[in-house]
């Protein structure tokens, strides 16, 4: 299969020349158009003669649960398509209505930047091969037997049952606000109130560094996607934003960072990086998300959306897409490539703290000040499922997600050359009656090391996404299955609140901060 580009999108005309484009292009237009003239229907506002209307041309004057606004809504709606199933240019109604009518809300638009443009057109670029591969992938394992699937649940979901507290740790003299593996698992990153981002291997717990420069509580950290793998130390390596309204890129082998990004009118919650590792995304309390450029640390979007304060971004694994949300209790989905929301999160009671995308594309976690998860799927554009996740906020919510190398602790162990017997069996051999000689069934051939091992390639395939842990200021972190959002394995902590969690992608470690100044390394049995 030939890889997707922007360009070879672009000049595909064997969709566009297609009877079924045409069609559904012209049903697009047709739907375009029947909206444009709707709006410009002169239609009352008060609900009694809004109810007079309805009843007038047969409809319910009323639905349960409507309100007057979605009633009028409504009139607008059936007015147009009898308008469109008559052909007529406008319908007429009440002359002394139309003086009441609202004046028309039209969509604007925000200038933009040449290099916000430019940046644009290498997100599309960067993210069109990803999705095609995720979903090419999707489609493989689409044909995977049901039984096989419920036989990687059990293998995976006993292992995260199994998850024991590996030992903790005093990480500063104020709260832990965020804590994040690095890429290749060995290196932990915190972040404090103190105004520090510390750096510690793991799980041994011991110090590496500390980075300083900010002058507030630190509430987001995030490593380049290649940190600890194929960037050089010497490089930006991770981000962090704080109270101080500054955003900080940082290399491995400096206590003072590379460059600050500033033009945040209000405190920093939390901060992200994009997939390609070039740009940064900032939320924050002055209502608005940013996007930083790395290599130039220029500014190259301020997004509004939110009425109330952001406090999380997350940026989707394709890189076409990210999320925003806030103390608004609403979540807002956008595509990079055009500017556009994708889709509204709009359901949480409280304020939104947290976010995760799931490796699968589509899905999206959301952890609020109502002490519940909810998950959204992209393709319905609604809420999936809710999940009453703890007794308090729930600060942190985290997708398994993995590099795709098979860690050494999942690994099959080589297999021991086999010893020549001269021909002589065992005593125990000689003891074991055969199948054939005592009448019981025959047992099912063993597996060869290579269908060991393919199965095994099959099962580390499927894992990311199979399951995420959560974290709740009632003092517990919680591990959920990702599939039927059930409850696997509960940890304790010291008692305070949980204020975030991570999973390491080699499926060996998972971390939480608390608000005591600790974070604790917790470890299933496979891996010890």
């Amino acid at each position: 299969m030939a890889e997707l580009t922007y360009d070879l999108l672009m000049d595909d005309s064997s969709y566009m020349g297609s009877d079924r484009a045409r069609i559904e292009n012209k049903v697009i237009l047709d739907e375009l158009e029947r909206k444009k003239k709707a709006r410009s229907m002169a239609v009352p506002t008060d609900d009694n003669k809004v109810k007079a209307r309805l009843r007038e041309i047969g409809e319910p004057i009323t639905l349960f649960g409507e309100r007057a606004a979605d009633r009028r809504d409504r009139l607008i709606y059936v007015l147009s398509q009898i308008n469109a199933a008559r052909g007529d240019d406008a319908m007429q109604v009440d002359e002394e209505s139309s003086e009441d009518s609202e004046e028309e809300v039209e969509e604007f638009y925000s200038p933009g930047t040449l290099e916000l443009l430019e940046a644009r057109r290498r997100l599309a670029e960067f993210s069109l091969p990803r999705a095609q591969k995720r979903v090419a992938q999707q489609r493989i394992d689409s044909k995977v037997p049901l039984g096989r699937i419920i036989d990687i649940r059990k293998r995976v979901f006993a292992d995260v049952k199994t998850f024991t507290n590996l030992g903790s740790q005093i990480g500063d003299d104020r709260p832990i606000s965020l804590v994040r593996f690095a890429p290749n698992n060995e290196i932990l990153a915190t972040a404090s109130w103190s105004g520090s981002v510390k750096l510690w291997n793991v799980p041994s717990c011991t110090p590496i560094r500390t980075l300083r420069g900010h002058a507030d509580r630190v509430g987001g950290v995030a490593w380049h996607p290649q940190a600890t793998l194929s960037q050089s130390p010497d490089a930006v390596n991770l981000v962090s934003g704080a109270g101080d309204t500054f955003v900080h890129l940082w290399s491995l082998n400096s206590e003072i960072p590379l460059s600050v990004l500033k033009g945040h009118q209000d405190r920093i919650c939390r901060v992200a990086f994009h997939p390609s590792g070039n740009y940064v995304g900032s939320a924050s309390f002055d209502t608005t998300w940013r996007l930083w450029d790395v290599n130039t640390s220029q500014e190259l979007l301020l997004q509004e959306g939110h009425s109330k304060e952001v406090y999380t971004v997350e940026f989707q694994d394709d890189g076409a897409l990210v999320g925003s949300a806030g103390l608004d209790a609403i979540g807002r989905v956008w595509d990079m490539r055009t500017g556009r929301t994708a889709m509204v999160l709009d359901g949480h009671v409280e304020g939104i703290l947290s976010m995760a995308f799931s490796p699968n594309g589509y899905q999206i976690a959301t952890g609020a000040s109502d002490d519940t998860i909810r998950i959204w799927d992209m393709r319905s554009l609604k809420a999936l499922y809710t999940i009453p996740a703890h007794l308090n906020n729930v600060s942190d919510v985290r997708f398994f997600r993995s590099d795709g190398t098979i860690p050494a602790h999942l690994a099959l162990p080589q297999a021991a050359p086999d010893v020549p017997m001269n021909g002589v069996d065992s005593e125990a051999e000689k003891d074991t009656p055969s199948p054939e000689k005592d009448g019981s069934a025959t047992p099912a051939p063993p597996l060869t090391l290579e269908q060991e091992k393919e199965n095994l390639e099959q099962e580390w395939r499927y894992r990311p996404g199979l399951y995420m842990a959560s974290a709740g200021y009632d003092g517990v972190v919680k591990v959920w299955s990702a599939d039927d959002w059930q409850l696997l394995t509960t940890l304790q902590t010291d008692g305070s609140k949980v204020m975030s969690v991570d999973l390491s992608s080699d499926a060996k470690m998972l971390v939480s901060g608390t608000y005591n100044r600790n974070f604790q390394l917790f470890s299933p049995a496979s891996a010890m």
